[in-house]
């Protein structure tokens, strides 16, 4: 199947009630065993990156890859630039052919953020590509490569209202709590804060740091207008772990069948997140 804009996805995630997962993948490798995963369950997906994955493949490879697996899927979905740190950066996705884009430009005054998602807006609109913005600054817990910043700001729900309709953002990553990486203590997010920036805001919203936030929380979130949920760290840590345990014991010392038996875990983390945004069957 071709790809999708990223808005196609989210859009029917709020009108039926649940949230597309955006997987981190960074080689043929993970990205076959998300969309094989969403295949099997019948789910639609999006796969991301930000730049510290794109070193494995430059996002012209990358798209590349992603095409050739997803031709052989009939579920929809979309190939996403998360925490684009730069303009240049985007274009080259965009030109690559990826289906939706985000510039992260949180941590800088919000007039700069304004004027440059209205840029990106302009940039992506030719190649049909969907953007997310972000407002508010989701910081890190943990060791996190190009996402987030080092601290957090929560989102002001005014300010997001005022963001979107000034910049034309298809999707909003808000702050209310969550955070990147893997949390030492469980997460207090401000359930109240969310509800009103889904009343104040006309475009689906956007967790990032969805890697270990409990069950309910998440539950909840999604009945509040969370739209897409992004998972990375969940799925490095399954992998990191699974090469470790191999190979401190001398086992699968050949790299190619110890990545193998890893993707079992990476692709165990993929299903149970298709299943716990209710993104299973929805395709």
């Amino acid at each position: 199947m071709p790809l999708v804009p990223m808005r196609e996805l989210l859009n029917d995630a709020t009108a039926r009630g649940y949230a597309v997962p955006s997987f981190c993948v960074w080689n043929a490798e993970t990205a076959r065993t998300v969309l094989m995963a969403a295949e099997d369950l019948r789910a639609p997906v999006i796969l991301m990156g930000a730049w510290g994955e794109l070193l494995m493949l430059p996002p012209a490879d990358m798209a590349a890859v992603v095409r050739a697996i997803g031709a052989r899927c009939s579920v929809p979905f979309s190939l996403h630039l998360d925490h684009g740190h730069t303009l240049e950066l985007v274009n080259d996705c965009l030109r690559a052919g990826y289906s939706s884009v985000m510039l992260d430009f949180s941590a800088k005054p919000i007039e700069e953020n304004t004027e440059a998602l209205r840029a990106v807006v302009e940039m992506a609109r030719p190649h049909g590509a969907s953007v997310e913005g972000e407002l508010g600054v989701v910081g890190r817990v943990d060791h996190v490569t190009g996402e987030g910043g080092t601290g957090s700001t929560l989102t002001d729900p005014s300010m997001a209202a005022e963001f979107v309709a000034a910049t034309g953002v298809d999707a909003l990553a808000v702050s209310i709590g969550n955070a990147h990486g893997m949390y030492h203590e469980l997460p207090r997010l401000d359930f109240g804060r969310l509800a009103q920036l889904r009343d104040a805001v006309p475009v689906p919203l956007v967790l990032h740091g969805g890697s270990g936030t409990p069950d309910a929380d998440l539950r909840r979130a999604i009945s509040l207008g969370i739209a897409k949920v992004n998972v990375a760290s969940e799925l490095v840590k399954a992998m990191r772990e699974s090469l470790m345990a191999q190979w401190s014991t001398g086992e699968n010392l050949w790299i190619p069948i110890a990545q193998a038996k890893a993707m079992e875990s990476f692709g165990d983390v993929v299903r149970r997140w298709l299943g716990l945004t209710a993104a299973e069957g929805k395709a």
